[in-house]
């Protein structure tokens, strides 16, 4: 699955971009879902007084809103991109707005001020209203959705990539770079995803099902404490795999 952000100010082209790739996408035959980054404080989806919000102010941490012709899943809480892109399985994810993400980005813009402003690493085209101006900037294609959606979405199948680690550099530096610099580098065909240690994660933690991201040093001291204790009982054999699951109480009847 890969994933890909459009973002920019208000009223530069954004949703009008995403749009413009999703159909293209979906016209090449690929799977594709969308994340709408909402920034308005008082956006509720599921305003006060429905009977779902009466469900989740009696304590309710998740709510479904079961529906004839769709199905609404409602969590109390602003989720983090990973943990919403686990109800994903498509071929592509398009995000629009999303910006503290270490993906690859299209920055739309209405000028250069308003690219200067919000240039950041992993972009790999800008769009929108300066498209109509501009054919480069910072050394990367200025394109057209509207008019050349082609050409725009051939580059997103080549760059996109999956969701990347997004760790302080204090706690991961195995690559030799931080992560957003490591996925600059892989846009730019420098380093290869292979190069991040952390798609090769060798210890792995489920929390109710849901994986953890763990950065290598915390992976060794679950290695080294796990396997420090169970050496030392009968049947244990060195380098082999070891699967622990911890239940609450309440689970076991």
């Amino acid at each position: 699955m890969r994933i890909l952000s459009v973002y920019g100010s208000t009223k530069t082209g954004k949703t009008t971009t995403a749009e413009a790739i999703i159909k293209e996408l979906r016209k090449r035959g690929r799977s594709v879902g969308s994340i709408k980054e909402i920034h308005f404080e008082q956006f509720q989806i599921d305003p006060p007084g429905t009977n779902t919000s009466r469900h989740r102010h009696a304590g309710s941490q998740l709510v479904t809103a079961r529906g004839l012709y769709e199905t609404d899943v409602l969590y109390s809480e602003k989720l983090p991109l990973s943990s919403i892109l686990r109800h994903y399985s498509h071929d592509f994810v398009i995000c629009e707005g999303v910006e503290d993400a270490n993906i690859a980005k299209i920055l739309t813009g209405a000028n250069l001020s308003d690219l200067d402003q919000r240039w950041s690493p992993c972009v790999i085209a800008v769009s929108g209203v300066v498209s109509a101006d501009l054919h480069s900037y910072n050394s990367v294609p200025v394109i057209n959705a509207l008019t050349d959606i082609d050409r725009m979405v051939n580059l997103i199948e080549e760059k996109a990539l999956p969701l990347l680690p997004d760790v302080d550099a204090e706690c991961c530096f195995a690559c030799g770079m931080d992560c957003r610099t490591f996925c600059d580098s892989v846009l730019k065909g420098k380093s290869q995803l292979s190069d991040c240690v952390q798609q090769h994660q060798t210890v792995d933690v489920f929390i109710n099902g849901q994986p953890l991201d763990l950065v290598p040093f915390v992976q060794d001291i679950i290695r080294a404490t796990a396997t420090g204790m169970i050496s030392q009982l009968r049947g244990y054999q060195n380098q082999a795999d070891i699967r622990i699951e911890i239940r609450n109480r309440h689970d076991i009847s």
